[in-house]
């Protein structure tokens, strides 16, 4: 059974498949609301590939309206207690509440993925407390009001020391520094153009030696540029992966899944299969 930090060791890009038990996420909304249906969905994820399931019970769109840490819970719990009963897949919990994460902890996922970079009121504590890994996302503003007018003096050099103070943050905590993954924020607070310029200059995240994880599927600088978002979404993919991600997170699993194994054949100068 291989773990987070197996997958990591590994070397090889990972694939995070998006499994949000919402009514008004922005691509997904309201599909996986039902428990069995979930399940049934990330049981194709599974088949299709994917390394990590990241569960939500919150939107964090453009706009979103906030939820109870007792509504978030009451979504996503026995979405992950039955996956952790039927599979051995690697689970990340969506959330910003300490709440959930103590509770999604518990039920046994693997890793917090947090919009707020452990922000919020007690979810250092929790996530320290926990031991497992966090995801560490960049977002200017919040989720109703992000992307009212997003402005940057140094976009790249803006993010870095959010990141740098993040990291300080966690380590203090006693969150060791290994167990850390980075996310620019992709969408979260920034123009097309500042999208545009993350995906370009990746590589400039990299001197935190920490791998870095993008989220770029199905979202609106996509549809901004082309008319299918998912063709789009695996192009903005393969460039991030080739300016240093490492754990793409993504809706469309499979065909990501089938891109990067030619982008690593391409690499590798050799046929990888499934």
């Amino acid at each position: 059974m291989l773990n987070l930090s197996d997958l990591l060791d590994s070397g090889r890009p990972l694939v995070m498949g998006i499994l949000n038990v919402t009514p008004d996420s922005f691509s997904d909304g309201g599909r996986y609301v039902e428990v069995e249906r979930a399940l049934m969905h990330a049981r194709q994820m599974i088949c299709d590939g994917v390394d990590i399931i990241d569960i939500g019970g919150e939107s964090t769109r453009p706009g979103a309206e906030a939820v109870s840490a007792e509504v978030e819970t009451a979504r996503v719990l026995p979405v992950i207690e039955a996956l952790k009963r039927e599979t051995d897949i690697v689970l990340s919990i969506d959330s910003s509440k300490a709440e959930v994460m103590s509770a999604a902890a518990s039920a046994g996922v693997d890793l917090i993925n947090d919009v707020r970079a452990l922000r919020e009121i007690g979810a250092l504590e929790v996530a320290s407390e926990s031991g497992l890994a966090v995801c560490l996302m960049h977002m200017q503003g919040e989720p109703r009001t992000m992307q009212g007018n997003p402005k940057y003096d140094d976009l790249i050099g803006n993010i870095n020391t959010f990141f740098e103070e993040r990291i300080a943050a966690c380590v203090a905590a006693g969150i060791r520094r290994e167990k850390l993954i980075l996310d620019v924020g992709f969408g979260f607070g920034k123009t097309q153009e500042h999208n545009l310029t993350l995906i370009n200059q990746l590589h400039e995240f990299g001197s935190h030696g920490l791998p870095l994880l993008v989220g770029l599927s199905r979202k609106s600088t996509i549809g901004k540029i082309v008319q299918d978002r998912l063709i789009g979404s695996i192009a903005g993919a393969l460039a991030a992966l080739e300016r240093g991600a490492r754990i793409l997170r993504v809706h469309d699993v499979l065909e990501t899944v089938e891109a990067v194994r030619v982008l690593q054949s391409i690499r590798q100068e050799m046929v990888i299969r499934s």
